[in-house]
């Protein structure tokens, strides 16, 4: 996979956390939970994108 096409994934997914963290009114705490939500998923996308865990292969994220 491209770097581009990373970079690109990562920014639209930070301008859409953003969005959401400012323009949809939610409990301080559900916020919260999104965002580690996000963030955890992003992490384990890449670190399946790099082949650092090889035995994720198989889930779909």
């Amino acid at each position: 996979m491209p770097i581009l096409t990373i970079l690109i994934v990562l920014i639209v997914a930070g301008i859409i956390l953003y969005l959401v963290n400012n323009y949809i009114p939610m409990d301080g705490k559900i916020k919260n939970i999104l965002n580690v939500v996000v963030v955890i998923i992003l992490i384990i996308w890449l670190l399946k994108i790099f082949g650092v865990i090889t035995y994720l292969k198989n889930i779909m994220v």
